[in-house]
């Protein structure tokens, strides 16, 4: 990541220099001794190497090293716990898989303290293209703007490439362009982390009818990332639904629901009532999924998909830690193998469904979600739909989280890696079988262009 480098000087601007973000009780924030700092680093350091299988894997060992040493050199002054996330989330990028990452703990918490604080969050919700440049979708939280699809070309006075590349320098993810779809998600916190909270923001945007300057009040609402966190919202979360007689939509926008009775009860409903209508086809959007539980796919919705028998995965690479040695190993072992569970279709066939399966992914679709989508493209229970080569088809998972010993930041880390069921290694990413344009500005686009996506597949056939 050449970029890591070029804003080196812009970061050091930022962390003398810059408005510090809020601690989150509001009090003053304690500073972290340059000796304490760089205990945290050798702790990410060390702990990487006690969990991941293999980091270089998907990170460039050159430039890891390089940027370890690189932070390390320049842990010189005492800093507050969100500086020193600052320095540290560095290495996010370069680990390049959206599993491993520096993270500063609990935003829900943080974001309500300054709140209540009186202070608030950057005002709009934002699309970012792979060059770089930042587009308004919304209000915060969702609300409709009048400042929709306007190029926002300054914010306090920062040329918005300054900032998009400051941000994007401490994004976790496996490409380029997974990191600008989290870091569209979650700007508001990013920009808070990197350079504070000001009740204020000065926002030059541009439109086609020109460029304008507004003073823009920080805004108290919850983040549109936050709202689709909650995990009591069922009906946001999951929807069954028809855009017309022949096309149904299952949208699954999580795989990670504690109340999965009910997340099971609803996938049934849904297809009971598709083995009495006319429905041809079903399209299982997954667009927003950014994983969860194996089991809630497994047992929610590949026995209504499956014609055969499947496994979830091939060959694995699998770090032993401790508390999950198995008989034979010992922490900190390097086990390979290959997934021998095979699951047999279902018994209950007569709520398979019988008409085309279509399943929906985009920018967001990660982690148990990709090994969803991997089955159904492996198998053949259906056609991957949509935009791709964001995220590795080949995943990372079993995750922990670890707490820096003086900072309490995390680190999140894998601990093991996964092969397709295929085997398969190329393509690398995630690749749908039929493309289909995704609209950040207008969501309900993508249902006309899937419908004139199925009447072009009906007349070939």
């Amino acid at each position: 990541m050449s970029r890591l480098f070029a804003v080196y000087a812009l970061t050091l601007l930022f962390l003398g220099a810059g408005p510090e973000a809020l601690a989150s009780d509001s009090q003053t924030p304690a500073l972290l001794s340059p000796a304490q700092l760089r205990q945290d680093l050798s702790f990410i350091q060390d702990t990487l190497a006690r969990t991941h299988p293999d980091i270089n894997l998907s990170a460039d060992a050159a430039e890891l090293k390089a940027t370890f040493n690189r932070i390390e050199r320049d842990l010189i002054q005492p800093l507050t716990r969100d500086q020193a996330w600052r320095q540290f989330a560095l290495l996010n990028p370069v680990f390049a898989d959206a599993h491993v990452s520096v993270i500063s703990p609990d935003p829900q918490s943080q974001t309500n303290a300054l709140i209540r604080s009186g202070n608030g969050l950057f005002p709009f919700e934002v699309s970012i293209d792979l060059l770089g440049r930042v587009y308004v979708l919304s209000e915060l939280g969702g609300g409709p703007s009048s400042e929709a699809r306007a190029s926002i070309e300054k914010i306090n006075g920062v040329p918005i490439q300054e900032v998009t590349r400051a941000l994007l320098e401490r994004t976790n993810g496996d490409t380029a362009a997974l990191r600008t779809v989290i870091l569209s998600a979650r700007w508001w916190w990013f920009y808070w982390k990197q350079f504070g909270a000001p009740k204020t923001f000065e926002i030059e945007l541009k439109t086609p009818s020109g460029t304008s300057i507004s003073r823009v009040p920080a805004s108290a609402k919850a983040p549109s990332w936050i709202q689709e966190s909650d995990k009591s919202d069922f009906d946001r979360a999951f929807r069954f639904w028809r855009i017309d007689e022949e096309t149904s939509v299952l949208t699954i926008n999580t795989f990670d629901w504690v109340d999965k009775k009910r997340f099971y009860e609803f996938t049934r409903r849904a297809f009971s009532s598709l083995k009495d209508s006319n429905t041809k086809n079903l399209v299982i959007d997954i667009r927003k999924n950014g994983g969860g539980d194996d089991d809630m796919w497994k047992e929610g919705i590949l026995p209504y998909i499956a014609t055969k028998r499947y496994r979830h995965g091939s060959s694995f690479l699998l770090r032993v830690i401790e508390g999950r040695q198995r008989d034979g190993q010992k922490v900190g072992d390097l086990v390979e193998g290959q997934i021998q569970a095979w699951v047999e279709p279902s018994q209950d066939g007569h709520l398979v469904f019988g008409g085309h399966v279509y399943v929906l992914v985009g920018g967001a679709t990660y982690s148990s979600a990709i090994l969803f989508a991997n089955v159904v493209q492996d198998f053949s229970f259906g056609k991957l739909v949509g935009t791709g080569g964001y995220a590795r088809a080949r995943q990372s998972g079993g995750v922990q989280t670890y707490v820096l010993p003086n900072s309490q930041l995390r680190i999140v880390v894998p601990r093991f890696l996964l092969d397709r069921p295929s085997g398969a290694r190329d393509p690398e990413f995630l690749v749908p079988d039929a493309p289909l344009y995704d609209d950040p500005f207008d969501s309900e686009k993508v249902w006309a262009n899937l419908q004139a996506l199925l009447r072009m597949e009906t007349a070939t056939k």
